[in-house]
């Protein structure tokens, strides 16, 4: 037996122990391979994170709509040229931008102001510091808390981006209408797995879909049918058609529906259960229940809400590091509607 390897790598432990200890009771900033890091505003703005989870809540207490609209403002965001707060810049006269694209608009369009509440702030205690992108990131993440108690830590040190286009949506973000291997696709290219837009599809858990996004075809006219999609359920079809009817060429009312028929509110499992008593909305959702892998995720995740939840911060954390521009890249925006 070698007692000199043995001390050697005893001694080695005890090194690793022992920094091990150091970092423990230190405040460490973790940062991810591609330059994010939680923490990144401890030192230059170290309210921030405050600050935006209070305009959120604010806005919370006057409309629980906020949660959802936010969530899927960072998931269109990050689906569209990356999680550069693109979509938070406004048209000008010769450019269409992301926001008042059909995508966007009108669904999305009262809740820019709660950004721009928060970077007003912002811009008063931490001149230049905090990025649009990070404030619409942290935005999210609180109204997933504030909706159903989910709570994760957001790697922040995003850069603003210069360019917002409406014509790079489509190709980008997913269609209300896609089968689950066109979202699988969908997801691959911004280098998301199944089991993450599986988890992430749970954030209809809350929110609203105007008719039009669905009832022309699942209600009325499947697949040129002229009969309701087979894939939901008659009595449930039966109270979306009363919500939808059959759209005229005189009416241009587009009403919404609730995503989660069982607890519209509250981001929680519930939508997974929805998928199993054939009571998806969207195409794109019942579509998770034609898959044997992805009915599995389904089913798991209706079961265990816990490990949802988890599953869900860090799918989002990881939607949120989509083509992301730090260092020199991109700005730090004064105003999110508009480049420096």
């Amino acid at each position: 037996m070698d007692y000199q390897s043995i001390d050697h790598r005893c001694l080695l432990n005890l090194v690793n122990i022992a920094m091990l200890m150091v970092a423990m009771s230190s405040p460490v900033i973790l940062a991810n391979a591609n330059g994010l890091k939680v923490g990144y505003y401890r030192d230059r703005c170290p309210e921030a994170e405050e600050i935006v989870g209070a305009a959120v809540a604010k806005a919370m207490t006057a409309n629980p709509g906020v949660a959802p609209a936010l969530i899927r403002m960072h998931f269109h965001d990050c689906f569209v040229r990356g999680c550069d707060g693109s979509i938070l810049i406004d048209s000008t006269a010769g450019n269409e931008a992301e926001k008042d694209s059909p995508a966007n608009n009108p669904s999305l369009h009262k809740w820019f102001e709660i950004i721009d509440e928060a970077k007003s702030i912002l811009e008063e205690k931490c001149p230049n510091v905090v990025s649009c992108a990070d404030i619409l990131a942290f935005a999210a993440r609180d109204s997933a808390h504030q909706a159903g108690g989910l709570i994760w830590e957001v790697p922040a040190g995003r850069r603003d981006g210069r360019i917002s286009r409406a014509s790079d949506i489509p190709g980008n973000l997913p269609a209300p209408q896609f089968n689950v291997n066109q979202l699988s696709k969908n997801f691959a290219a911004k280098f998301l797995s199944v089991e993450d837009m599986v988890t992430l599809s749970g954030a209809h858990s809350i929110g609203v879909s105007h008719c039009s996004s669905f009832s022309p075809n699942r209600l009325y006219n499947f697949s040129g049918t002229g009969h309701q999609d087979p894939s939901m359920d008659p009595r449930f079809a039966l109270s979306l058609k009363a919500k939808c009817p059959i759209p005229t060429s005189n009416s241009n009312s587009d009403p919404t529906v609730h995503l989660d028929s069982l607890t519209p509110r509250r981001l929680d499992e519930k939508y997974y259960i929805d998928l199993q008593l054939k009571r998806g909305v969207l195409t794109s959702d019942q579509t998770l229940m034609s898959s044997p892998s992805t009915l599995r995720m389904v089913k798991i995740n209706s079961k265990y809400p816990s490990i949802w939840r988890k599953k869900f911060g860090r799918a989002m954390v990881k939607m949120g590091e989509i083509d992301v521009l730090t260092g020199s890249q991109g700005e730090i925006r004064k105003n999110c509607r508009i480049v420096n």
